[in-house]
Order: structure tokens, then C-alpha cells, then sequence
């Protein structure tokens, strides 16, 4: 056992990693292993992998390549590239991520060894299946031991759902759980606007790909929901409530928190992110686009690849955002009349312009 600590297995920043790196770090932690992370993505990161796959490869596989690269010129010579066929019967991921695996033998030339096991329920290879696989090719056949792994993961896993849901910010809920934290009832900060973002954990919450989009609509003064603020109950009744079906693996995070949002919460407004190009992506968004427009709420639309500007998104994101502060304005002058809206600074400055004229 001893031994085995000394290994380690490197797992790319990108695609599943955002969404389940706490069982990752839990499987593989019980299992001896050190997990070592590529670094976070950078430009320089997103070019070396644009330099490996054909140019109209979407942006989160570019990234994935960029990160296996990084983490090869890490020295690490095992690393995990899973291959997530379908999450559900027939509820289906992309072509490009069920085949990851594939993508990365054939592009990169260089010796490791790859850690692929296969998630498919539709083929009956379960979750349980896809662990083991995991662990034999690691040389691991201990049954009490992948188990124990197992229930290790998903304790992390559980305790970082639950803290995001709650409220925690993402990158906390991550640290928290993989150092045993748990955290609960958070702070609630009250932003005088508020949206739902519809997008894939990996362009959401890589910082460079969503160019810090949460961030830049909190000193905005919006408050943001994302889709793992939502259970998956919660998702995929909403997406029946609006008459739709669940296809595509990652639905939930798209058109299962926006129609949970849009039947159950107050928000102002909807933004999509997604990689240009993606097909899955740009009918979960016409889905969506369809029911905002029935139900009066704004949305914007916006898609990112290598090329894509910081100075443009910014620009679109306050225009929206403004849009959303003009069309809450005329709802409430609408309701409560013009006066109601004078703020006390108002009031107190025209009582003193009052009180001046009348000396």
C-alpha cells in the first residue's frame, strides 16, 4: 500500500472534470493514488491543443487536448480519459466526448499510459462497471477496496452538490469537499437583478473559457443561477412541465435549470453560453429561446471559441444587463407610478432645493 501511494494519475481541468472532480479525487485518493491536476487553462494552453486537432474541432475538446499536453509535460504518464457514452438509457452525450478517448490516442503522439474506461447504460455498463474497469486498469482487482473508493467519491461528491445547491461559490464547494469541509447556509446576497446561465460546467466554470462570467455579472449587480443550483429531479420535471424531453447527457445543466428558473423563480433575464458550433448545444438553446420568448422573459446568446474577444463579451454582457435594468424600471413605473421610484438621496436633494427657494 505504501508503494501505491507513490503513484499518481493526472486528471485534465476540463469537460467531466467539472462537474465530478470531488469523485475523482475520492475514487483515486482511496485508491493510493495522487491525483495531480493539469494547470488551469490559458491561451497558451488552448493553442497547443489547437495545434493537435483539425480546426473545426470545438473549443472544449481543443481544451481537453491543451490539458493532457499540459499535464505529459508535467511528467505524468498516466492519466484518466474517460469516455461517457450515455448517462441514462438513450440520454446520449456528444459524439467528440463519448469519443475522447479516441480523439486523444490518435492526435497525440506521445507514450503514457491512458486510463479510458467506458460509461455506457444503454449498453448496460453501469456505474459500478465503469469504476471497476477504472481500478483494473489500474492494476487494482481489490473488490472491498474499489468499493470503500466508491463510497468515498461519492461522500465528496454528495457533500459538494449539496453545498452548491445551497449557495456556496463553486470553486469554495470544490475546495471544501475535497479537504472534508462542509459547509451550509451561506450568505445570501441580494442583487437588484437576477439570471439563470445555461452552460456546460466546462465552459461555465473555467475561468478563461467563460472569461470570469459570474464574476463580471456579480460587480454588475446580478445575482446568478446555474444548473447546479438544481437537483435533477428539480431538472427534469421542469423540462417536462415545458412539454420537452431530455436527450442530450449534459440537458440538465442547459435546459433543465433554465425552465426550472423560468417555471419556478423570479429571474429577469436568460443568458446561454456555448462553444461555437456545437450542435447539441444550439438546439437546447432554440428549445429554450422558443419558451422565453412565450413567456415574455429576455435572453441572450452568447458563443465562445479561441478567438473570441474579452472587450466584445464584456460589451454584450452590459448591454443585456442594462436592457434587463431599463425593462425592470418601466415594469415599476408602470405599477407604482413615477413617484414611488424617487430613492431617498432623491427625495432628501429636492426637499433641500425646496427648502432653498423658499429662504
Amino acid at each position: 500500500m505504501q508503494q501505491s501511494r507513490q503513484k499518481k494519475i493526472g486528471i485534465p481541468r476540463a469537460i467531466s472534470y467539472y462537474n465530478n472532480y470531488p469523485f475523482y479525487y475520492g475514487f483515486f485518493n482511496t485508491l493510493g493514488f495522487e491525483v495531480i491536476l493539469s494547470d488551469k487553462t490559458t491561451t497558451k494552453l488552448i493553442n497547443d491543443g489547437c495545434k493537435y486537432v483539425v480546426s473545426d474541432t470545438c473549443l472544449p475538446v481543443k481544451v481537453y487536448v491543451g490539458h493532457v499536453i499540459n499535464l505529459l509535460d508535467k511528467g505524468i504518464n498516466t492519466i484518466f480519459v474517460p469516455s461517457i457514452q450515455s448517462v441514462a438509457h438513450k440520454i446520449n452525450n456528444c459524439t467528440k466526448i463519448r469519443g475522447l478517448p479516441e480523439i486523444i490516442r490518435n492526435v497525440v503522439n506521445r507514450p503514457f499510459k491512458m486510463i479510458e474506461p467506458t460509461l455506457d447504460k444503454t449498453e448496460n455498463i453501469g456505474f459500478e462497471d465503469f469504476w471497476f474497469e477504472t481500478a483494473r486498469q489500474l492494476d487494482i482487482t481489490d473488490k472491498d477496496l474499489i468499493k470503500n473508493a466508491i463510497a468515498q467519491g461519492w461522500e465528496m461528491y454528495n457533500n459538494f452538490t449539496k453545498m452548491v445547491k445551497s449557495g456556496i461559490p463553486y470553486s469554495r464547494a470544490i475546495e471544501n469537499s475535497i479537504n472534508g469541509i462542509f459547509e451550509n447556509n451561506p450568505v445570501e446576497l441580494v442583487k437588484p437583478l437576477s439570471v439563470v446561465i445555461m452552460a456546460h460546467g466546462y465552459n461555465l466554470f473555467d475561468d478563461r473559457i467563460s472569461m470570469k462570467l459570474i464574476q463580471k455579472l456579480e460587480h454588475m449587480g446580478v445575482k446568478s443561477y446555474t444548473g447546479l443550483n438544481v437537483s435533477r429531479e428539480d431538472a427534469i420535471n421542469s423540462i417536462h412541465a415545458l412539454d420537452e424531453i431530455q436527450y442530450w447527457a449534459n440537458e440538465l445543466d442547459l435546459t433543465g435549470a433554465a425552465a426550472y428558473y423560468m417555471l419556478n423563480k423570479k429571474i429577469d433575464g436568460i443568458i446561454a453560453l456555448s462553444a461555437f458550433g456545437c450542435g447539441p448545444d444550439s438546439l437546447m438553446v432554440d428549445e429554450i429561446d422558443y419558451h422565453a420568448k412565450i413567456k415574455g422573459i429576455p435572453m441572450i446568446h452568447l458563443t465562445i471559441d479561441e478567438h473570441t474577444g474579452e472587450a466584445g463579451f464584456i460589451t454584450r454582457i452590459e448591454a443585456f444587463v442594462d436592457m434587463l435594468t431599463r425593462k425592470n424600471r418601466k415594469q415599476l413605473q408602470d405599477k407604482y407610478g413615477s413617484k414611488k421610484l424617487i430613492t431617498p438621496v432623491k427625495q432628501k436633494e429636492e426637499e433641500r432645493v425646496l427648502t432653498n427657494s423658499l429662504a
